[in-house]
């Protein structure tokens, strides 16, 4: 089921398939919630109610003019989890998505069965990481977003992943240019702005994921590393050869890994 519906002058879409245990994925930076299309097959016939959700500025989901920080997007989602009266839920983001993730642990983090970081993590933005994201907006509003995307979108894989794999790193570049600029733009100065949530993940009292890359150039290896000692329970999975797009690059391992971890945070939430 795909659905979408009126939120703080914008619109809010999102999609439900199966029936049972629900678990959320928030897509990353330049995706939309369709990322996860071919990823959750096999989860809904395992009991699982999955919902994907574009963020706002990406997809069929919008913003209005005043932007919307990571805390607004996050209030989103809880605007999903609320219209489908989800009271206990999983829930996974990829990059941006993680961040999202960690604004919905800081507002209610009670409703949380289990939290997912998906190539992500709590970390604010270092002053080198900000002025980076200052000079993707100055070019794209110099060059335009499709530019911009097409630089962007190879280096999110591994080297030897993108090589092999052109079309797909070409599709994904399609679409990317096909957004809206403005919610890039927004979601570039969201990631820029976001607070530090390290301490939302040293006093979260679900389980918590980290799936990690080996050959991320995005997110450095001592961050990944030293998030994962936070919570009180982690599950660490490290992809030896992917980059920072494990849901494409080792799909099957990372399907595992999600519905093993949604199953174990079902087990203790009943």
């Amino acid at each position: 089921m795909k659905d979408q519906f009126e939120y703080e002058g914008g619109a809010v879409a999102y999609s439900v398939k199966g029936k049972g245990f629900p678990v959320i994925f928030l897509h990353g930076f330049c995706e939309d919630s369709t990322i996860w299309d071919d990823f959750v097959t096999g989860m809904t016939d395992g009991g699982h109610r999955v919902i994907c959700i574009d963020l706002p500025g990406f997809g069929r989901s919008e913003i209005t003019e005043k932007g919307c920080s990571i805390e607004e997007m996050g209030r989103a989602v809880l605007a999903v989890t609320q219209r489908l009266e989800l009271k206990k839920f999983v829930l996974i983001g990829h990059s941006l998505g993680g961040y999202v993730a960690l604004a919905v642990a800081a507002q209610a983090g009670d409703r949380l069965a289990g939290l997912g970081l998906f190539h992500s993590h709590p970390y604010p933005d270092t002053d080198q990481k900000k002025a980076g994201r200052d000079k993707g907006i100055s070019f794209i509003r110099q060059h335009g977003h499709p530019l911009f995307v097409k630089q962007l979108i190879p280096t999110l894989f591994a080297p030897e992943f993108a090589a092999g794999n052109g079309f797909l790193v070409d599709k994904m570049v399609f679409k990317a240019a096909q957004y809206r600029e403005w919610g890039i733009l927004n979601a570039l100065a969201a990631m820029r702005d976001r607070p530090d949530r390290s301490d939302v993940l040293s006093g979260i009292a679900c389980p918590v994921l980290f799936i990690l890359g080996e050959k991320d150039q995005v997110i450095p290896r001592e961050i990944d590393h030293l998030q994962t000692t936070l919570p009180q329970t982690a599950v660490v999975h490290t992809l030896p050869k992917a980059g920072h797009m494990g849901m494409l690059e080792a799909q099957n391992a990372t399907r595992k890994f999600c519905m093993e971890f949604v199953e174990y945070c079902r087990q203790k939430t009943d």
